[in-house]
């Protein structure tokens, strides 16, 4: 999990995503810049979500939905991760039915969903981390808002703050759904601690 403070994933960037989303209100092409800095992360989250059937879809509505939002977005959010999140959680929200079938298939098989779509990576850990049966199960098992919060978390490295951006909720409902999707999560592993597993499976 990103313990870095709020925003600094922007840090060393000579133009923040604010500063982006701005300008693209007067110049809609400069919103490609949001898009390469974003896209390949979002996509490689919705894949482990979703699959790489579901992926390009998601993401191409994620970016078309932050594009036509634009002219709400917060200037004083200089970091525009946990709002691309946010869009690309509700989407995903459409497909629950396929992330549970995509959870249990991996529960059943032990394949890692997005090694093969990014087998061409030089991170060895995307090959070499096979989904570990056990945590799909869990994770299959847990109700949409706990998983929401968990991945958004483990997955897509979001702070608490930022998750809670993301999907509209308060620090202590992210906090407490994250508590209660760890314990469920710890009971159905037979106690062993989650954290480690899940993060495992996302890498």
């Amino acid at each position: 999990m990103r313990t870095e403070p709020y925003g600094a994933a922007t840090a060393g960037r000579s133009i923040d995503d604010a500063t982006l989303i701005e300008r693209s209100l007067r110049d809609p092409e400069a919103f490609a810049q949001l898009y390469d800095r974003h896209a390949p992360h979002i996509h490689r989250y919705v894949t482990r979500r979703l699959g790489a059937g579901a992926a390009d879809d998601v993401v191409a509505d994620t970016f078309l939905d932050a594009f036509r939002q634009r002219g709400r977005y917060r200037s004083d959010r200089a970091d525009a991760r946990p709002w691309l999140y946010g869009i690309a959680a509700n989407l995903i929200g459409r497909h629950r039915r396929a992330e549970t079938r995509m959870l249990q298939a991996c529960a059943r098989a032990g394949i890692d969903p997005v090694a093969e779509s990014y087998a061409d990576r030089v991170d060895d850990q995307v090959a070499a981390a096979a989904v570990r049966r056990p945590v799909a199960r869990a994770l299959a098992a847990l109700s949409p808002k706990y998983r929401e919060v968990l991945l958004l978390i483990a997955w897509a490295d979001l702070s608490y703050e930022e998750t809670a951006e993301a999907l509209g909720i308060s620090i202590g409902t992210v906090r407490s759904r994250l508590h209660r999707a760890r314990k469920k999560v710890r009971e159905a592993l037979g106690g062993q601690d989650p954290t480690s597993s899940i993060e495992e499976i996302g890498k």
